[in-house]
Order: C-alpha cells, then structure tokens, then sequence
C-alpha cells in the first residue's frame, strides 16, 4: 500500500514540473528575438537620406478631378485638354511663339504696373525683376514642370511672403541695414526649401525672395508686394494660355499628372496614377523571394501605360517624362 501511495504521488507532481519547464522555455525564449525580428531590424536601418515627402498624396484625393468632360472643346482647348496627344513643333515656331510670348505678357504686366493707380501711390516698379525670368519658363520651356500653373503661382506667391516676413523681421534690428545680405541669402534658401516640400518649384520666385529684402525698390513695398506678384502671374498665366495653345499645349496639367479626386484604397496588389494626357502610371507591389535573392526592380514602358515597382522613387518630374515617353511608342 505505501509503494502504490508514492507512485501515485510521484504521478501527482509529474504534471506540475512539466509546466515549470514549459514556463521556463516560455521565458527563454520571449528573451530571444527570433530571425524575424532580426531580419526586421537589419532591413529597416534608420536612414535619414532616404526618407521622402510627397505632400501630393495628402491633397490630391481631396482635390476635384479636371472638369474637361463639362467644357466645351473650345475653351477646354486653351485650357490645355488634349483628346489626342500635340504633335511636336520645330523650334523655329516655338522661337518666334516664345518671342511673341515674352514682349506681350511683359508689355501687359508693365503697362498694368503703370495704369494702376494703388501701385504708384505705393511706389512699385513697373515690373518686378524676377517676371523676365518667369517668361522664359512660360514662353519657350513650356513643357518644364517648373513652367505649370501650380509652380508658376504658387512659388512666386510663397516666396513673396517668406522674402516679406524675413525682410519685415530683420528690420527689426538696430542694425538691419548691415545684414541686409544675410537677410537675403536666408530668404531665398527658405523660400528654396518651402517650395520644394510643397512640390511647387519655380526658379524665377526665388529671385522674388532675393529681392524683397536686398533690393531697395521693391523691400520698401512690405506686404503690398503679394498683390503685385499676384497680378503679374495672372497676367502672364493668361498670355500663356492664349499663345500656347495656338500651336502647342499649355499647360500639361493644372496641379499635377497624377489623378485626383480619388481617395486613396489600400490594396495587395497595385494603385495606379492616370495623367490628363492619357498615359497610365502604374506602381506595383515588388514581391521578394525567400533567401538571399531578389529579383531586380525593372520599369516596364508600354504604350499609353508605365509600370514602376514601388521599391523605386519616382518624382513628379519623371512622371511627366516617362509618361511623355510612354505617348510616343
């Protein structure tokens, strides 16, 4: 009877030393990350230079898509809708469009200057310095990201009031006068960085942000001076949109190539980006394989269709290009 007694203690604890060794590899183990983790943290190093901004993903599903289907032709025409890509032009046209071009919407802008009464009271230039670059972009590059719509306005608007407030803040000073240069470098390296986050770079506004703080004509303007820029913009937008379309188009898009109005859907497989030209972006999901190979990310350019992998950073520019290539096959 007492042997029977200790094997049925014995038995009894057997279970309760088995989960004590359970719990203790439970423990261990939760001490050591396994391959996943490991491979997880290799992968994924933190890499400051690599990091990315595209402030388009946040605005264009909130954006209406382009209103070309309610126009009429004639005036979505010069609104730059195409139905079928422009055929390109020799540059002798282009040279003697881009010359019109540049004497009308300078002429316009220089007598608007000197026909309004507020901008000679305030004692604005006829025309500020950094338009005769703008017509270049407008004119004869018309094609260039840096010539749309968005860049041409919006960049000389945002660089207007950061060369503004800079100017306005570093007058604050007793000596003022004697950083005045610094004043300048600093609002041209702002306005640079501002644009480029906002994805709306054009050259010709970082001289406005030069000159609203070195040059003595227009920094005396203070806030008067978004007005004038405004102004000038219209107005040469307008002269653009007429002369452009004559025999080329202008713009290639109002805001950007890719799609707007669509909110974004997460997906397992692809998204796409459609330009108003026709041309179809399309980033695919790159699919790794198991051990030390992986396959090469390739770009695949159809007609009417591109296919990038999403490993690779596209910008807004190589869009454009590539799509631009895509209509020409």
């Amino acid at each position: 009877m007492s042997a029977h007694r200790g094997r049925r203690a014995l038995v009894a604890r057997l279970p309760s030393s088995r989960d004590n060794l359970l719990n203790s590899q439970s423990r261990l183990r939760s001490r050591i990350p396994d391959d996943s983790t490991r491979i997880r943290k290799t992968q994924m190093p933190f890499c400051p230079s690599k990091w990315n901004f595209e402030i388009d993903d946040y605005l264009n599903p909130w954006l209406p898509a382009a209103p070309w289907k309610h126009i009429p032709y004639p005036i979505a025409h010069f609104l730059g809708y195409r139905p079928v890509p422009q055929r390109p032009l020799g540059n002798i046209a282009m040279t003697f469009w881009a010359f019109i071009g540049v004497f009308c919407s300078l002429t316009i802008i220089e007598f608007a200057g000197r026909a309004i009464p507020s901008f000679e009271m305030h004692g604005a230039p006829i025309i500020i310095g950094s338009f005769g670059a703008a017509a270049v972009l407008e004119f004869y590059v018309i094609e260039s990201p840096l010539a749309q719509p968005r860049s041409a306005v919006l960049g000389q608007l945002f660089s207007s009031i950061i060369g503004v407030a800079i100017s306005k803040l570093f007058a604050l000073g007793s000596v003022s006068r004697d950083l005045t240069w610094l004043g300048g470098s600093l609002s041209c390296a702002c306005s640079v960085a501002f644009m480029a986050l906002t994805g709306t770079v054009h050259p010709p506004a970082g001289a406005t942000a030069l000159l609203a703080v070195v040059d003595e004509g227009v920094a005396h303007l203070g806030w008067f001076l978004l007005p004038v820029v405004l102004l000038g913009c219209v107005l040469m937008q307008c002269v653009a949109l007429l002369l452009n379309n004559i025999q080329r188009r202008f713009p290639v898009y109002w805001w950007t190539p890719a799609e707007l109005g669509h909110r974004k859907q997460q997906e397992n497989s692809s998204y796409d980006y459609e330009s108003e030209n026709g041309a179809k972006l399309e980033i695919a999901k790159t699919h790794h394989l198991e051990g030390d190979f992986v396959e090469g990310a390739k770009v695949v350019i159809k007609r009417g269709r591109v296919l990038v992998p999403d490993s690779v950073y596209v910008s807004p520019e190589e869009r454009i290009f590539l799509e631009e290539l895509s209509n020409r096959l």
